[in-house]
């Protein structure tokens, strides 16, 4: 079963994802860390052009990250299926997954979109801190930690990112929104989209997710 998670930064699809992954059993399958392990491996053609493409700022061509998605699919731990997260990010990408997906004997099954209203995204991410030893994520209105500037997890400081400011996280919205809705639009013309309520609470918005992935998510626990 290959889902698709889908949300506008700040949506919590960062949040939602390990736990999705952790109760169906699969592979979280991330864009940017896929890019990084595959640039990290001189040993390979593309390794060798992912790293030189990286390197100049440009992006990886979609043929290539979906070449990547493919080969990763493939591996042991995602027989069952795998977690797509911040991948297709453009129609063009999606629309290229299905026809590599295809070719395999595999598809899209559920296309999941966090859905949040833009002006409560912008308040999420410029309200956001990060602890600096694992990404965990805190807000100061709806998830404050125990102790102030310090993780609950590990302790570690907690830190506010400099791209998390009110002017530099309206720019990526406005960057961001148009091509996820093109994409939104992909997977609602394939039948495979679920839209789910993001403004509730952390619980309730994982257990609306395993809802909607209905008796075939519970089969794949």
């Amino acid at each position: 079963m290959v889902i698709v998670l889908l949300g506008a930064p700040g949506a919590g699809k960062g949040t939602q994802a390990p736990i999705l992954g952790a109760h169906l059993g699969v592979p979280i399958l991330a864009s940017g860390d896929l890019l990084r392990a595959v640039a990290a491996d001189p040993s390979s053609a593309v390794g060798r052009e992912v790293d030189a493409i990286m390197k100049t700022g440009e992006l990886v061509p979609d043929e290539t990250i979906v070449r990547i998605f493919l080969d990763r699919l493939t591996a042991p731990d995602a027989r069952d299926g795998a977690i797509l997260d911040g991948f297709p990010r453009t129609a063009a990408q999606a629309a290229a997954l299905d026809a590599a997906l295809a070719q395999t004997g595999r598809r899209v099954d559920f296309a999941i979109l966090i859905e949040v209203p833009e002006a409560e995204l912008i308040g999420r991410m410029t309200d956001r801190w990060l602890c600096r030893a694992a990404g965990h994520i805190y807000n100061i209105r709806t998830h404050r930690p125990l102790v102030e500037g310090v993780c609950d997890i590990d302790g570690s400081e907690l830190y506010k990112r400099a791209d998390d400011a009110l002017d530099t996280v309206r720019a990526r919205m406005a960057k961001q929104l148009a091509p996820l809705a093109e994409v939104v639009a992909h997977y609602r013309a394939a039948g495979v989209l679920h839209a789910v309520d993001g403004r509730q609470g952390i619980d309730i918005v994982t257990g609306r997710v395993i809802a909607a992935l209905g008796a075939e998510g519970a089969a794949a626990r």
